[in-house]
């Protein structure tokens, strides 16, 4: 089952919560977990953004947050909620759904939004859009505005690396591989990049600082799809080197016939894309500089206990 949005997590939370018992939100996440059946491949979900905390959790967190703000649930201590006065209320006369424009009927919901947001309370809006908006958490939100600028980023990437000329192409390619940890030290470089003739390999690099294994690269730019044929002949030019490793990075696109093609060999190939390429340009800092940071901080709770 999919992953519910905060909203759909809401009315679930202080049914559950109805017995007046404190959970954590540790048994919460577990109720709603099954709740909604989900499967441990769902649980494992994490946000984009971190490696460590999970998807449903984020959503229990921001929808506990909602609850708390409206004064459905309390907080007696950290991590852990109990329903209000408020909160029962509500369950006498449950809605089908809580969400947010259930809860901007609660005046302690709409002061606390309004203090929170520090501008004017928000337009009521129903489209499929703000809907949609509404159905995410603030984590949520940025992760899609950074993907919207990170794809932005990467489309005006790969057009000036087209641009640019079958040599610098080859550089850059290295470069990017350097960077993502291959070639030994910087020193080493100009070693590293060397073209090996006319046989399908444009570059050679280490695999690791020692030399211990040498990776063999073809750098294509290319505006077609590419095909098995071209992929051949690569391989073909990695066996007369006795190569076990090659990369074939490109600035299009590979067909589903050099992917099958690729799985059934013993030679170890790897087939780059532009986007993908373009991509791990970004994530290593190679043909793009820093623009600005955003911190996000929350509140360090050690901080504020009492010898």
């Amino acid at each position: 089952m999919a992953i519910p949005d905060f909203q759909s997590i809401m009315l679930p939370i202080i049914k559950y919560l109805k017995d007046k018992d404190e959970r954590s939100s540790k048994e919460i996440k577990e109720h709603i977990s099954s709740v909604f059946k989900l499967s441990e491949k769902d649980l494992e979900v994490k946000l984009p953004s971190s490696k460590s905390i999970s998807l449903i959790s984020n959503r229990v967190a921001w929808a506990e947050a909602h609850l708390k703000m409206a004064g459905l649930l309390e907080s007696p201590r950290r991590g852990f909620y109990k329903i209000t006065s408020d909160g029962l209320k509500v369950l006498k006369a449950p809605p089908e759904k809580i969400n947010i424009k259930y809860l901007e009927s609660f005046d302690a919901y709409k002061k606390k939004k309004e203090d929170w947001r520090n501008k004017e309370k928000e337009e009521n809006n129903n489209s499929q859009e703000s809907e949609e908006i509404n159905s995410l958490t603030p984590d949520e939100m940025i992760e899609i505005g950074f993907k919207k600028i990170k794809d932005e980023l990467s489309i005006e990437l790969l057009k000036k690396i087209k641009e640019g000329s079958p040599k610098f192409f080859e550089n850059l390619v290295v470069e990017l591989l350097i960077k993502m940890g291959y070639g030994g030290s910087v020193e080493e470089r100009g070693t590293v990049i060397g073209k090996s003739g006319d046989e399908g390999i444009d570059g050679v690099i280490k695999e690791d600082k020692l030399g211990l294994d040498i990776i063999y690269i073809q750098a294509k730019k290319w505006e077609g799809t590419i095909g098995r044929p071209e992929i051949q002949k690569f391989v073909g030019a990695l066996q007369g080197q006795r190569a076990k490793k090659g990369i074939f990075i490109t600035t299009s696109s590979f067909n589903e016939n050099s992917y099958d093609y690729i799985s059934k060999i013993d030679i170890k190939v790897i087939l780059i894309n532009g986007e993908e390429l373009a991509n791990l340009m970004i994530d290593y800092n190679v043909g793009v500089s820093l623009k600005r940071n955003f911190e996000i901080k929350k509140i360090d709770t050690d901080f504020f206990i009492e010898d």
